[in-house]
């Protein structure tokens, strides 16, 4: 089995022409790029959720290393056949209505897409009958909502009501973040879960679904 620790390595640095380097080597050396995307991209961008988590990278860092899978993704989306590639489950995720900070919403969806997850972004101000709505319509697999103050957190309860009467509940995990949100709120709205950062979100997503 070919080593991609080459990529990986380079990929948790940030450094695009190492990563682009060693992505073309593998590629020019005849390895698939299923498996130059899943072992050493993806297997890359989870190291830097884990470290995102723990606190050993800082946002800064995190993005470069986004923009280097993203950058290589370019490269290799060509190549990937029928299946490789292919999402590891659909999320819904937005800001909740009253609500307009997207930073972290943004860091979240990033992270996701480069675990492999199809990320449906609906934005900032979000109803909870528009996250219903995008739900149903593109049977995503998770909804994640954001809230950054105490204020809007109440749409969070909202929308899982709102999912709930609709009959979509059931269909859909729901996952909750942001600064003022805690586990004991999540579980109080009956979320699926809570991710403290956006490290953990995508890690977190992964294990709703398996």
């Amino acid at each position: 089995m070919t080593d991609y620790s080459n990529i990986t390595e380079a990929l948790i640095k940030g450094d695009e022409s190492a990563v682009l380097g060693a992505v073309n080597s593998a590629i020019s050396a005849g390895d698939a790029a299923g498996d130059v995307l899943n072992q050493g991209l993806i297997s890359g961008m989870d190291v830097v959720g884990e470290k995102m988590e723990s606190g050993d990278m800082f946002i800064p860092e995190v993005l470069m290393a986004a923009q280097c899978m993203g950058t290589a993704m370019e490269i290799l989306k060509p190549m990937l056949k029928e299946g490789e590639g292919s999402s590891v489950g659909k999320v819904v995720i937005g800001t909740v209505k009253g609500d307009l900070h997207d930073i972290g919403k943004n860091l979240v969806k990033m992270m996701m897409e480069s675990s492999g997850f199809e990320v449906v972004d609906l934005g900032v101000d979000v109803t909870p009958e528009l996250f219903v709505k995008a739900v149903d319509e593109h049977k995503a697999d998770i909804v994640a909502l954001s809230a950054l103050l105490t204020t809007t957190m109440p749409m969070m309860k909202q929308t899982v009501d709102a999912l709930k009467e609709s009959g979509l509940r059931d269909q859909v995990k729901i996952l909750v973040g942001g600064a003022p949100v805690t586990k004991s709120f999540a579980d109080e709205i009956e979320a699926d879960g809570f991710a403290a950062d956006a490290g953990s979100a995508s890690k977190f997503a992964k294990q709703l679904l398996n």
